[in-house]
This record gives structure tokens, sequence and C-alpha cells, in this order.
């Protein structure tokens, strides 16, 4: 059974760095032992453990989707091929296997109880050719969930469940991943809900602009 991508890349990054990197506020990442239908399937990038060096001379030209892409990119220097919309397109070739990924942040959050503070959220779509993954779904939704809890990602009219391991989400049936993937491309946005393991109810709503876009693009790039 090969190794979630997503352990491989905590592992390669100091815990220590994980804190200033996560809006200066500090972020403290849970990793759970993987399910038995985690276990089957590789995780998708976490939140920057690392600031990622700027794909532009000018610092402040870097947007703030760049920072999660960092440690995406598994140790390696990611590269921002284009901004589609919300999605920003990166490609990366850690120990030398490529790996691309569109991401964004949510348009809209919010939490029952209100104002409950939390860690940003990020929605990734990843490709890893050499695992043979292509266009898969997860969101990083910066908090611990609670074990057992019911999530669920919500576009085009359908809900799809999802299974949880510490702060990530990902589609319990993968049969079904195409199809929303699908739906993604042609809808509007994306609602995806959640509770905390301290009972706080979540719901991000991410923008789907753009995403069609991004995903064409990084089929075409990781081919190459």
């Amino acid at each position: 059974m090969r190794e979630p991508f997503l352990v491989m890349t905590l592992r390669r990054i100091p815990a220590a760095l994980a804190v200033s990197a996560m809006l200066c506020g500090g972020a403290s990442v849970a990793l759970a032992q993987a399910p038995a239908q985690a276990q089957a399937r590789p995780a998708s990038p976490k939140p920057p453990k690392s600031e990622a060096k700027p794909s532009t001379p000018k610092p402040e030209a870097v947007k703030p989707e760049t920072k999660p892409a960092a440690a995406a990119a598994g140790g390696a220097e990611p590269t921002l091929i284009g901004q589609f919309g919300t999605w920003g397109a990166y490609s990366a070739a850690p120990n030398g296997k490529k790996v691309c990924f569109a991401l964004a942040k949510p348009t809209s959050s919010k939490t029952n109880p209100p104002n409950r503070p939390r860690d940003p959220a990020y929605a990734f779509v990843s490709t890893r050719p050499a695992e043979k993954v292509t266009n898969e779904v997860s969101v990083m939704i910066g908090y611990t969930l609670k074990p057992g809890s019911e999530s669920t990602l919500e576009v085009g009219g359908a809900t799809y469940a999802m299974y949880t391991q510490g702060d990530g989400l990902w589609i319990k049936n993968a049969a079904e991943e195409g199809r929303m993937v699908d739906a993604m491309r042609k809808a509007s946005d994306v609602v995806v809900k959640g509770v905390s393991a301290k009972g706080t109810e979540t719901t991000d709503t991410f923008s789907l602009k753009g995403l069609s876009q991004a995903l064409d693009r990084l089929a075409q790039d990781c081919k190459r």
C-alpha cells in the first residue's frame, strides 16, 4: 500500500515551520490514523508548512494561494502555470515525479456558533501521473474534524458524502469522483460542510470560476 502523499509531505517539513506559515496565527495540524477507505486513496496536499518562493521577482506580486502550493509540491519548487478565475494552476516534480494541482480558497465561510476561530481552508484538485491519480478532489478545512462526523460537498444539485482524516476531506465513493468533477466544471460554486472536533459546524463556499480552464491546462502540462 503506498504511503499517502500528504504524510510524506509533512515528514519533509519541520513542524515549527507550520506555525509561521498559517496566517501568523499558528495552526495545529492533526493527523489521525487513516480509516480503511482513506488508506486506499492517496491524500492530497495540505496547506503550507513553509513560505513558497515567489513566482515573480517582486514578493508583493505573489498571490496568497502560492503558500499552500509550497506544501503541495512535496518539498519541490512549485511553478504557477496560470491563474484562472479563483483557481491557481500549479505543477512540481518532487523526487522527479510530476504533480499537478489546482487550488482555491473559499469565497465565503460561516461557522455555527458564529465567528469561531479557524485556520484557512483550501480546495484542491490534484493529478499525480506516477500514482495513476487524476483530478482527485480534497478540501483542507482548517480545523480538526470531529471523528465519525458527516461531511458533505454539494455541487450541481447533488450532495456527495465525504470521509474525514485529520483536517482533510475526500469523497467516500471514489466511483463518483468523475461525476463530481464534471459537475464542478459546469457549476458556479461548491459548498462544503463539516463539523469540528469541538462541535462547530462550518459551511465554506468555493467559487468554481476558472476551474474548468485550470484543469484543462493541467491535463496538458501533466502529459509532459
